[in-house]
């Protein structure tokens, strides 16, 4: 069984503040001299299923609701949901049943800027439909939670003409794989490639339609993003992690995208695992696609990183499906085997990720 998550996103109101926050807000206050972390990286969220400025990039292009999800969601179809589907939302510490229908009129705006494409609404309205049905956040007693914990859900507020028009013309439907309703993760930025997601989500199997995917038509403020972190700041996030002094970080293992699965915090006195997860919530980073340096006054030097993923140079476009977007033609996911790593197996940004604090779908709200 899939080990749900929550759909971690961010708010759109609060990127350009948060983009400035990581080029100079987060920058260590070391002492002059001292030793500083910097961090190269990509993206915004886990990584896992569909990247929502991705998918607002391929609508732009002239790629439908259909196509998009068929290239995020690996060999997925369009089914459709039980026509009495209910949803049991958890809304300040009281459980509502709302029916499908009105639930997801109350996320799409919530999570997507109602300015975007129509495509990209539309693709947003079934993923957030099919994860309200698929994420059992909270077991027997609700599904999801309002918040970004699950996915954002604000009611009437949430309603616009654009975002309605997007419920209205899927209705009903939802990703499904072999037939049966697909947890549909998602997030704000891919940085270029999504994941799988085994290597984002520690403990979880692999599962067919969660595969990593080029994405290059994701773009926004947190495409890319770089951040530097004085030693001692590093350090006092890292906690117990770091044996001795604080000496650096180095990378063991990337997935597909490439995301750190492992790495190394080194200390004077030994070294410490870390999943790629921990340490970047320990650092605070948007996303764990990070690559290492330590400068030392005006002399900057490459972290170790035995992943054998450097820096890439990013991916060529694929190409526009044919008129009308029936199908994502070149621009399909590449197969398992192609997917790398050596692994087995906006103006206006989104709000959440598709899986809250553990893997679902939206921005956080301001």
């Amino acid at each position: 069984m899939l080990d749900i998550r929550p759909n971690y996103h961010r708010l759109r109101r609060c990127l350009p503040a948060l983009a400035g926050a990581v080029t100079l807000g987060l920058a260590g206050a070391s002492a002059a001299g001292a030793s500083d972390l910097v961090i190269a990286g990509a993206g915004w969220g886990h990584g896992v299923g569909m990247s929502q400025a991705g998918a607002r990039g391929y609508a732009e292009r002239g790629w439908s609701y259909r196509a998009i999800l068929a290239h995020y969601y690996t060999g997925t179809t369009i089914g459709a949901a039980h026509a009495h589907a209910r949803v049991r939302v958890l809304i300040g510490g009281r459980v509502r049943q709302l029916s499908l229908e009105s639930y997801v009129r109350g996320v799409v705006s919530a999570e997507m800027p109602s300015s975007w494409p129509l495509a990209a609404l539309e693709a947003q309205a079934v993923v957030s439909r099919t994860y309200a049905l698929t994420a059992h956040a909270g077991g027997s007693k609700f599904d999801v939670y309002a918040d970004t914990r699950s996915q954002v859900y604000r009611g009437a507020a949430a309603h616009t003409p654009q975002t309605d028009a997007a419920v209205a013309a899927t209705a009903g439907q939802v990703v499904t794989y072999a037939g049966r309703p697909a947890i549909t993760y998602f997030f704000a930025n891919s940085g270029g490639r999504t994941e799988n997601v085994e290597n984002a989500f520690p403990g979880s199997l692999p599962e067919p339609w969660l595969r990593g995917v080029l994405d290059p038509y994701d773009g926004g403020s947190l495409h890319s993003w770089t951040l530097t972190i004085g030693f001692s700041s590093a350090a006092a996030r890292l906690g117990g992690l770091v044996r001795g002094r604080f000496a650096g970080i180095e990378v063991l293992r990337r997935g597909f995208s490439p995301r750190i699965i492992s790495a190394y915090v080194l200390g004077s006195g030994g070294r410490t695992l870390v999943s790629g997860a921990e340490l970047a919530a320990r650092l605070g980073l948007r996303d764990t696609w990070a690559y290492f340096s330590v400068r030392n006054g005006t002399v900057v030097s490459a972290e170790p990183d035995r992943s054998g993923r450097p820096p890439s140079a990013g991916e060529a476009p694929p190409a526009l499906p044919p008129s009308g977007g029936a199908s994502p033609g070149v621009g399909a996911s590449p197969s398992a085997d192609a997917q790398g790593g050596g692994q087995t197996a906006a103006a206006g940004a989104p709000a959440s990720s598709g899986a809250g604090a553990s893997a679902g779908g939206t921005a956080a709200p301001v």
